[in-house]
Parts: structure tokens; sequence; C-alpha cells
């Protein structure tokens, strides 16, 4: 259900009274068009409500001398551990298939794997070599079968989509599909309905998928957008210097979830006619955030720091919110609680 907000004119999503049950639901006649809207956000919010939490906004540091106090977008206390299980429910959802392949630099695979255990589906992840082993463990605990493959993302990619040909299978890509930053802009929605005053979202960015979402849930809102990425990997502002999608090698960074070599065919254009900013962090800035993060009892992962470091490095004095995307820490994936459903998940 939509709403208008009478401020900015901007769309609101609002809770309807039915909720989203495991079966299949029937997709919109244009959901084919790669650029979702902001109706397709507030779909989302509604079908995956039974499988995600509404995270609180913390208080964080001050980027600023004098500064208000950065709020802080806990998605790290989702049940699968980041923001992925909102785009990875929107799409097993809506397209109700029974065997489903990903690939994924962990979180994404977690997401679906906690998923396909409550919903019967069967999952293949598809690893690419820089996956991390906690990660990779943590799939095939919840009981989703792992295929590894030499290379970087695009290796990854291409063996996923030919493993879903193969086994006659959906593909559930972890960013670049209208369902998932659908769902991933669901987070974007929270933070501008919790704090309609912020001027500037901080996003991690390596698909490009939570970014593409927080671009389309910000339609009509008068707050930037700024996606954080880490210096090793800057596919997006290299892409948008360049006017067209470019393909970056193969790197390392601290942030295992944002190795992407191109950004996705979805998220790019959103991201190009909407983002505000770019700013690349480098791994000792990533560190340093996670561990002042830590300071502010939040145990997240590297990735999950990203966009507090651009905030940090941006140093702007003003209310702004950074999302902490993950927390799916080696302590953390070692834990039981990922193979546990969550009080609001079906489990039938």
């Amino acid at each position: 259900m939509t709403a208008t907000d009478v401020r900015t004119g901007a769309t609101v999503c609002r809770p309807g009274a039915a909720e989203a049950g495991p079966g299949p639901v029937q997709m919109r006649p244009d959901l084919a068009d790669p650029r979702p809207g902001p109706a397709d956000l507030c779909a989302a919010a509604e079908r995956i409500a039974p499988y995600v939490l509404h995270t609180p906004l913390l208080s964080g540091p001050a980027t600023a001398v004098d500064g208000p106090r950065l709020l802080l977008k806990a998605e790290h206390l989702q049940p699968a551990g980041s923001f992925k299980v909102r785009g990875a429910a929107n799409a097993v959802l809506t397209l109700g298939a029974d065997r489903v392949v990903t690939g994924s630099s962990g979180n994404h695979g977690i997401a679906l794997a906690r998923l396909a255990r409550t919903l019967g589906i069967r999952l293949t992840v598809v690893l690419a070599a820089g996956a991390a082993p906690a990660k990779a463990a943590a799939i095939q605990a919840l009981g989703a079968r792992t295929v590894r493959v030499g290379g970087g993302v695009a290796e990854r990619e291409e063996r996923a989509r030919a493993l879903a040909s193969e086994q006659d299978a959906v593909l559930i890509p972890s960013s670049d599909h209208p369902l998932v930053v659908a769902g991933q802009g669901t987070v974007g929605a929270e933070v501008l309905a919790d704090a309609p005053d912020t001027r500037t979202v901080y996003v991690p960015t390596g698909g490009g998928g939570l970014l593409a979402g927080v671009c389309l849930a910000a339609d009509g809102h008068p707050v930037r957008v700024v996606g954080v990425e880490p210096a090793a990997t800057p596919r997006y502002a290299r892409s948008l210097a360049a006017g067209r999608p470019v393909q970056l090698p193969p790197s390392t960074t601290v942030a295992d979830g944002l190795r992407g070599q191109r950004p996705g065919s979805v998220p790019y254009p959103i991201i190009r006619d909407r983002v505000d900013d770019l700013i690349a962090v480098g791994d000792a800035e990533i560190l340093a955030a996670a561990a002042l993060l830590r300071r502010y009892g939040i145990d997240a992962e590297p990735s999950g720091a990203v966009a507090l470091a651009g905030a940090l490095r941006a140093g702007r004095r003003e209310r702004a919110v950074a999302v902490v995307s993950g927390g799916n820490t080696p302590t953390r994936l070692h834990d039981h609680h990922l193979t546990h459903p969550h009080p609001k998940e079906h489990t039938s």
C-alpha cells in the first residue's frame, strides 16, 4: 500500500493488512522492465515482512566537530546477518521457484540458503576463489550445495548462469535483478520513514543492488545518496566517469562482499540517474570504521563498515545515516543463530 508524504510529495510505503505467504506471488505484468520503481519497493516491503526485521537506527559517532551524531541503519541485526535477505526474499517469494542457483560472495548465499531451507527450495550457490571460508561453511550448514570456481566475480556469475540453464533452475543474482533491487530498496524506505529529516544516506556499494534500491527509495525526497566503494574496486565511479559500465580486473579488499568487477545492468542506470556522489575508501579506513563500530557495540564485518568509513571521510556537519550492511563476522558465523528460524518466518 502506498501513500504520499504531504511535505515532499514522495511515495511512502504503508504496510497492508495481508502478509505474504511462502507460495508464489503473482508478478506485475510490467516487471520485465529492468528498472523497478517506488511502487515496487512498497510491494516488496509487504511481501517480505514475515522474513525480515524493520531494523533500528542506532546512534553513532559525529562525523564533524560540533556536528550531530551519525545514525546507523542496523542491517547486521537481520536474522541472516545482512541486508541481503531483503532482495533474496522478494525474488524467491515472487518467482515461486523450487530450484534456484546464485553466485555470491557469501551473504546473499547465506540469505538464500536460510530461505531455501524454510521454503523447501533446492539451492546451489557458486562461490569465487576469494569467498570467505566461514561464509561458505554457513551456506553448507543451512543445507545448500556450493560450487567453487577460480577467478573473480565475473567467472562466478558466468558459472552460475550455466548451472541455472543445466539444472532448469531460476537464477537469482545477488544484485543484478529488478526484484532484488526492489527488496534492497526497503532499507532506504525504512530510513526515510524513520528519519525523514535525513540529509545524506551513505550506502556500501559492491554489485550496486543496495545503492540502486536506496536511490529508488529516495525518489522525490530531498536527500543526498552517496555510494561508498572500496578503493580497490571503484567500478561505479569508473563507469560513471566513462559514461558506460566498465569491467575492472579481480582485486582484493578486506570488504570481501564488495569485490564486484562490473556494474549490473539493472542497478547501473538507476544509480547513474540518481546518485549524488561516490566515495572510495581504503582498507585501513574500513578496518578503522569497523573498530569504531565495535566501540558502539556493533560487531560489523568489514563490508558492513564501509559506509561509515565513507561518512567519516566526507566529514559533513549534517543529519546523516550510514547503512551497516552486514555483521557476518567469523565469530557470528560460528554461532548457531543462522540455522534457527526467525520467529516471524513461516516454517511450513
